[in-house]
């Protein structure tokens, strides 16, 4: 991975910003800052880093409005920093667009490794985008089938659709939410449980064709994250 990819902060706290710049330069980035919201949106239109740091509440505009605005013109991987860990908060976040979000207070540490994640997804092209021939699974649309290994999974359509929807977005964070809107065309009266049965099921065929890789993980208040796996 190219450790010079640009990492750009959008954060009013300056001692968190300064915090994360300092941990962000260490790991070998390019780091830029902006504490205003509208400034920020501004520069985002001139120029595109590889990565935002975007803070959820901030001067003349939030984070959501922007995240909003970024995705008209932009793929670029955005990490929610928020201290609101309402779990509405959280959804609103990740349903504009967010690829994940770190609630306050974290750990730098933790924050650049999600950095690394996200910024390697998004530089192999994979980050929202299909799965590849270099991805272990395969998703054939004709047969609404999925292989792994190029061996079909036994799916429910359900079950094939919200697989197929997380293989074609890696490492985003979907709520349940979404999930059930995914699921709504077959199950008009499906609720979460639901969608946490079929979660489950979806983990289980999986496992049964690549028993050492967990690829569908849990993401606590929020949904789940697919994983391809290697």
């Amino acid at each position: 991975m190219d450790t010079k990819a640009h990492i750009f902060i959008v954060e009013d706290d300056l001692k968190i910003a300064a915090l994360l710049k300092d941990y962000l330069l260490a790991a070998g980035y390019q780091v830029s800052h902006e504490a205003n919201g509208r400034l920020a949106l501004e520069q985002l239109r001139l120029s595109a880093p590889n990565l935002i740091l975007l803070d959820l509440m901030l001067p003349e505009l939030d984070g959501i409005s922007i995240c909003n605005e970024v995705r008209k013109f932009s793929e670029v991987p955005i990490i929610m920093l928020t201290a609101r860990v309402e779990e509405v908060d959280r959804l609103l976040g990740l349903e504009t667009g967010a690829d994940d979000y770190v609630c306050k207070p974290f750990s730098p540490r933790e924050v650049v490794a999600r950095v690394k994640v996200h910024l390697r997804r998004s530089m192999a092209g994979l980050l929202k985008q299909p799965a590849t021939e270099q991805s272990r699974f395969s998703i054939d649309k004709q047969q609404l089938r999925i292989l792994v290994d190029a061996q079909p999974l036994n799916l429910t359509p359900v079950e094939y659709r919200l697989l197929a929807e997380f293989i074609s977005h890696p490492e985003r964070v979907f709520s349940r939410q979404q999930l059930l809107d995914f699921a709504h065309e077959d199950q008009r009266d499906i609720n979460d449980r639901t969608v946490d049965t079929h979660i489950k099921n979806i983990r289980k065929k999986i496992q049964g064709k690549l028993p050492d890789n967990e690829c569908l993980h849990s993401v606590y208040g929020v949904g789940y994250r697919f994983e391809l796996p290697l």
